[in-house]
């Protein structure tokens, strides 16, 4: 076989191999969950302080500690709008929660705006998901001296809110403490929460505020292992992820009954749920400190994140407060940045899952952005993106098909070198290797463009499959949704016939691809037929497949992808043609096309019979 062949079939089938490994060989394997030990663990005072951090602990989120009631049905309780441009919702008076947010800008499904994508829900809801504030007590206070879950505020000022109208309200314990929560909310997802506790009474107390994100049972998730669903949070400098079903192997805290994993904090962080496209966040001040908790308490089958506060000492005839903010809403990488950089939240970009090629990913990303500022459509932004990675990588590619020509012009030799030695495989490698260092031809340059191309396509797939930005964004045609694979179908001729496409939960779906798909495998074999095909007939048959099996298999890719693909391989067949051309080498495409057909011909109709 030609060396050159031998190179391009390599990093072919390497890339071919890594793609495969990466996407089919390692799915996420399903949690079990151990049995629950036999020995009875009794709560510990929800409101005791650790005497180590000077953190009280929160209470659970369902509030059902001894001495305490169930929650009530909080659908018969008044409730308070919260109306803005881009958040439909509402919250409780019971507990002060915020358990009713749906995003106005998204919805459910592509082009039907009958249904938005909730956020959060109250706690009798079916998938109940809700932030809850309070203080927890010390000292000699108990927690009938505090607001918890189960507290009915008034509202002192405020009738909905928005971005304009803030909402405070009001709890009384009648002991000399008086509770204020004021929540204002800005033009997109952030809360402003500003908890404060005016002490009228003889004697100075002691009390830790918090807040709690909390999900009654495991919510449904996507189970992508490229993709992280769970705790997410920053500590100092650290991000961390937890997953769902990892958080009841946490270590058991016997006090709360609970498997806990906490984090003291020294100055910046935030602690939160996120899911694939969406996010809710517990976030201190910068500089503040605070204990950062994740927390699985199996009785009630609650996943909560905790933020914790120091405890403060509020002498007789003061008002303590403490601010902290909430983010509930959209992963917009804009959003997320112009929060960190103005408000110095540390790390929030970080809540998007960049993946382990980060280095890649933000870039490529930041990219696309700027490029959909300039083009104002997703679609032509990557394939101007494509026109820029190859860019990039030009000076490569130019000395990978320079070498390639090269290889050509030396082919009559080393048909000389084959036939002189004849099966004396070392001696023709001896005097191959000769020839190459005489011509100064690098054969292994063949791959040098492929190596690189590997990890920028598993990190474009990470943006395009992460990023909201993409999801339901248009290109042209049927395209209208470039997060989704191509929706058109070989199997109805692309609409033309009058019935409809297999969905995931079939078997023909593998096969169902679309047109975007097709082009991409037409695109590699015409690269392929830049040069005449292996003599080899093994070879020659792993070549011809070869873009037909990239075909089916990346044609259930999001369409993004897969028109990055077919872009990138158009360039690259005219780059090779230009740089072959301008070598003095003329590859005859169609040539090598009819060659191909009459020798499958040839093969098909087997040895003649005499």
């Amino acid at each position: 076989m030609q060396d050159n062949n031998k190179n391009l079939l390599l990093a072919t089938a390497l890339s071919f191999l890594v793609i495969f490994a990466w996407f089919l060989l390692f799915p996420p394997e399903p949690y079990e969950p151990e049995p629950e030990p036999d020995q009875q663990v009794t709560d510990a005072p929800a409101g005791s302080t650790d005497a180590g951090t000077g953190t009280a602990t929160a209470p659970p989120a369902d509030d059902t500690l001894p001495g305490t009631v169930a929650a009530p049905d909080t659908a018969q309780a008044a409730r308070i709008p919260i109306r803005t441009g881009r958040l439909d919702g509402s919250m409780s008076i019971v507990g002060g929660r915020i358990d009713d947010l749906a995003l106005s800008d998204y919805n459910v499904r592509l082009n039907d705006p009958s249904e938005k994508v909730v956020l959060l829900s109250p706690a009798d809801s079916v998938d109940p998901y809700y932030v809850l504030y309070g203080w927890s007590p010390g000292g000699d206070l108990d927690f009938e001296d505090v607001p918890g879950a189960n507290t009915r505020w008034e509202i002192e000022s405020g009738t909905s809110l928005s971005e304009s109208t803030p909402v405070t309200l009001r709890w009384d314990n009648g002991r000399g403490l008086v509770f204020r929560r004021q929540i204002a909310i800005d033009e997109n997802y952030l809360f402003t929460i500003t908890q404060s506790v005016e002490n009228s009474g003889n004697s100075a107390v002691r009390l830790a505020p918090y807040g709690i994100v909390a999900r009654h049972g495991e919510p449904e998730v996507i189970g992508f292992y490229i993709l992280h669903e769970g705790v997410v949070r920053s500590s100092d400098g650290t991000i961390q992820e937890i997953d769902y079903d990892d958080m009841p192997d946490q270590e058991i805290d016997r006090r709360e009954a609970a498997a806990v994993d906490s984090i003291a904090v020294e100055e910046n962080g935030w602690v939160g749920f996120t899911d694939k496209y969406w996010m809710t966040t517990l976030i201190p001040q910068p500089g503040q400190s605070f204990t950062s908790v994740s927390k699985y308490t199996a009785r009630t089958d609650t996943y909560q994140t905790d933020m914790r506060l120091p405890a403060q000492e509020i002498p007789a005839g003061t008002t303590a407060r403490m601010t902290t903010m909430l983010f509930a809403g959209a992963k917009e990488y804009t959003t997320i940045i112009t929060y960190e950089r103005d408000l110095g939240i540390n790390q929030f970009i970080d809540s998007i899952d960049w993946g382990w090629f980060f280095f890649l990913t933000k870039p490529i990303f930041q990219l696309l952005l700027w490029l959909n500022g300039i083009v104002g459509n997703m679609g032509w932004s990557i394939i101007c993106l494509t026109f820029v990675i190859k860019a990039l990588l030009f000076p490569l590619a130019y000395k990978s098909y320079v070498s390639l020509a090269r290889m050509k012009e030396l082919q009559p030799e080393m048909e000389k070198i084959k036939e002189r030695v004849g099966d004396d495989r070392q001696k023709m490698q001896k005097e191959m290797m000769a020839l190459y260092r005489d011509r100064k031809v690098n054969p292994a340059s063949g791959c040098l463009p492929i190596l690189p191309q590997i990890p920028i396509f598993f990190s474009l797939y990470k943006v395009l499959f992460v990023t909201i930005e993409i999801r339901h964004a248009p290109f042209i045609g049927w395209i209208e949704d470039l997060s989704a694979p191509d929706p058109t179908s070989i199997l109805n001729l692309f609409g033309l016939l009058p019935w409809g496409t297999p969905g995931p939960e079939s078997i023909f779906y593998l096969v169902s691809i679309g047109v975007y798909p097709v082009l991409m495998g037409v695109s590699m074999w015409m690269q392929q037929k830049l040069n005449p095909a292996p003599t080899d007939k093994t070879q020659a048959m792993v070549f011809a497949w070869m873009p037909w099996m990239f075909m089916f298999l990346l044609g259930s890719f999001a369409s993004g992808l897969v028109i990055y693909w077919v872009a990138n391989n158009i360039i690259t067949f005219v780059q090779q043609y230009a740089i072959m051309r301008s070598q003095g080498v003329k590859p005859d495409v169609f040539g090598n096309i009819i060659a191909g057909f009459r020798r499958n011909k040839t093969e098909n109709q087997g040895p003649v019979s005499r």
